[in-house]
C-alpha cells in the first residue's frame, strides 16, 4: 500500500538549511509589491506573513552545495498554502533570469496548491511567464533540478514543477495536476487513493527517484559533477586502438553473445564508469525495463547513457516503444544540456506483440534514427553483445562505434533470417556468416572504428572486460569534445551516406537521364 503516512514537512528555511552548505544562502528576494488587494485579501496577507516571518511564498536566492554555487527557489507552504500569486511570481521569474545571467544550476523545490485563487486569471496567467524564464534557462544549457515537495497540485505542477531536466519527489508527497479535495467537491466522491503519491509517480516513470530532504544534496552534487564539466586533461590513448577483429566465425560470436553470464549495461555503469546517475522513465507516464537511461562519467568525460538492459529472470525486456520514448529523452537532455551522448546495444530484438504495434514501435524506431542521426551533440554507440533487427537499429547511428570482439549486428536473429530464406531455423549458423553480422564484417565495412578485445570472452572476465570498455568510451567521448555540430554532422551523415560505396558508385556512373 502507499497510503501516505503522517511526517513532518520541512518549510523553506528548513529545507534550504538542509541541502545547502551552513552559512552559504544568501537571498536574493526584495520587497514584494502587492496588487491592489480587497481587505479580506489584506487581511490574508498579513496573517500570513504573521505566521510564517516571510513575506511571499517563496524564497529565492544562492547558496553552496558540496562547495558547488547553486540559485535555489523554495515554496512555503505555509503562506496561503504556496499559492502563487503575481507577485510571487515574478520573485521567481527574476531568480530564474538571474542564475541564467549568472550561469548558475537551479534548484526549484515547489510545495503548492497551485496559482492564487484571491488574484484570478491574472495569477493563472504568470504560469506562462515563469515556464518562458525556465525555457530560457534551459536553452542555455544550465541544469534545471526540481524537487517535488508534499503537496504539488494545480499550475505549479503544470508549469514549473514539471519542466525539470531531473525531478525527485519526498517520499509520500501528494502530487498531480488535480487537487483531490476539488475533485470530491465536483464529483462527490473522493478521489483515488494512492494513484498521486510520490511512489506511484516514480513506478509509472513520471519522475526520477524519490529522495528524503536530507539525501537531496547527494543527488545534486552527483547531477552537478556529471552536468557542470569544466576543461580537462587530453586522455591517453587506450591500448584497445590497437585491437583487431577475433578469428572467431559469426556463429560462434553469436553463441558467446548469448551466454547469460556476460556483462551487460548495468555492469559495464558498475565497473567501468567513475559515476552514474540513474534517471526513470520518460516523464511523461511510461517506463521499460528494457532501456535504462542514466547520467555517468567515463573518467573525466560526462555523458547521457541509453542503453538495453539484459533480461533478469523474472523480467521480460524486449525493447517496446516506451523504451525508444524513454531514450528520446535522453538525447533530449543530451543537446540541451550540450553533453555527448554514449547508446550501447545489447538486444535480441524490438518487442515483438500486440502492445509492442498499437504502441507505434515502427514509428518509434523511425523517430529514433531521425534524431541520433540529426543530433546537435557528440554521439558514441557501443556493440556489446547482441544486435538483432530495429531494436539494435535504433540506436546505432553516432559519430564513433566501439565494439566488443564477440559483439554483431543483424536485421533479425539468424534463426529468423534462416527461417525466411530456407523455411528452417536450421541454416542459422551458414546465414550468420552469409549476412556479415560479426565484427570483422561491420570493421571491413567502416562502421565500426574502435574494437575492445575479450580474454577471450566477456563472460569469463566481466569487471575486466569493462573497464577495458570504459576506457575506451572515455577515449572516444574525449576525442569528439572539441568538435562543434558543423563539423560532426556532416561526418556522421556521411559515414552511412557511403554504405555500400562501390555499388552505389556503379549505379551513378550507369545511370542515364531520365
Amino acid at each position: 500500500m502507499l497510503t501516505q503516512q503522517k511526517v513532518r514537512h520541512l518549510d523553506a528555511a528548513e529545507l534550504i538549511a538542509a541541502v545547502l552548505d551552513p552559512g552559504s544562502y544568501r537571498t536574493w528576494d526584495a520587497p514584494v509589491t502587492d496588487p491592489d488587494p480587497g481587505p479580506e485579501y489584506r487581511q490574508e496577507l498579513a496573517a500570513a506573513r504573521a505566521k510564517t516571518g516571510v513575506d511571499e511564498s517563496v524564497l529565492t536566492g544562492e547558496g553552496l552545495i558540496r562547495g558547488r554555487r547553486v540559485a535555489v527557489i523554495v515554496s512555503e507552504f505555509r503562506f496561503l498554502a504556496g499559492s502563487i500569486g503575481l507577485a510571487a511570481a515574478q520573485r521567481i521569474v527574476n531568480a530564474v533570469e538571474r542564475a541564467t545571467r549568472e550561469g548558475l544550476p537551479l534548484l526549484a523545490g515547489p510545495a503548492s496548491g497551485g496559482t492564487r485563487m484571491q488574484e484570478g486569471t491574472i495569477a493563472f496567467l504568470s504560469m506562462v511567464k515563469i515556464s518562458a524564464a525556465v525555457r530560457a534557462h534551459r536553452q542555455a544549457g544550465l541544469p534545471y533540478l526540481v524537487y517535488l515537495r508534499h503537496p504539488t497540485t494545480g499550475g505549479v505542477m503544470a508549469s514549473w514543477g514539471s519542466l525539470g531536466h531531473i525531478t525527485v519527489a519526498e517520499p509520500g508527497a501528494l502530487l498531480g495536476f488535480l487537487g483531490p479535495r476539488v475533485y470530491e467537491a465536483l464529483y462527490g466522491t473522493p478521489f483515488p487513493e494512492n494513484v498521486q503519491v510520490a511512489e506511484n509517480l516514480f513506478d509509472k516513470g513520471l519522475i526520477d527517484a524519490v529522495v528524503p530532504p536530507w539525501q537531496l544534496s547527494d543527488v545534486v552534487d552527483r547531477a552537478l559533477s556529471i552536468l557542470v564539466t569544466g576543461p580537462h586533461p587530453r586522455v591517453a590513448p587506450p591500448r584497445t586502438l590497437a585491437v583487431r577483429p577475433s578469428d572467431a566465425g559469426a556463429w560462434e560470436s553469436i553463441e558467446i553473445s548469448r551466454n547469460p553470464r556476460r556483462p551487460d549495461l548495468r555492469q559495464l555503469l558498475a565497473y567501468g564508469a567513475r559515476d552514474v546517475l540513474p534517471l526513470n522513465g520518460t516523464g511523461q507516464g511510461e517506463k521499460d525495463p528494457g532501456l535504462l537511461l542514466a547520467l555517468a562519467r567515463f573518467g573525466q568525460k560526462s555523458c547521457v547513457v541509453i542503453g538495453h538492459t539484459r533480461p533478469r529472470p523474472s523480467q521480460q525486456t524486449a525493447m517496446g516503444p516506451a523504451s525508444l520514448r524513454e531514450a528520446r529523452r535522453g538525447m533530449r537532455l543530451a543537446e540541451e544540456l550540450g553533453l555527448p551522448l554514449l547508446t550501447v546495444i545489447d538486444t535480441g530484438g524490438a518487442a515483438l506483440s500486440k502492445e509492442a504495434e498499437e504502441g507505434g514501435l515502427a514509428g518509434e524506431i523511425a523517430r529514433s534514427l531521425h534524431d541520433l542521426i540529426g543530433l546537435n551533440s557528440p554521439t558514441v554507440s557501443v556493440l556489446l553483445g547482441q544486435g538483432a533487427g530495429g531494436g539494435a537499429l535504433a540506436m546505432l547511428p553516432a559519430d564513433r562505434t566501439i565494439a566488443a570482439q564477440h559483439a554483431w549486428l543483424s536485421p533479425l536473429p539468424p534463426e529468423g533470417a534462416s527461417a525466411i530464406v530456407h523455411r528452417s531455423t536450421d541454416f542459422a549458423p551458414a546465414m550468420s556468416a552469409a549476412q556479415g553480422v560479426n565484427v570483422a564484417s561491420l570493421y571491413a565495412n567502416g562502421m565500426v572504428e574502435h574494437i575492445v578485445d575479450e580474454r577471450p570472452d566477456a563472460a569469463l572476465e566481466g569487471r575486466a572486460f569493462c573497464q577495458r570498455m570504459g576506457q575506451a568510451i572515455e577515449y572516444e567521448l574525449a576525442a569528439l569534445s572539441s568538435a562543434g555540430a558543423g563539423e560532426l554532422l556532416p561526418q556522421r551523415i556521411g559515414k552511412y551516406r557511403s554504405l555500400g560505396g562501390l555499388v552505389a558508385e556503379a549505379a551513378g556512373s550507369t545511370a542515364g537521364p531520365a
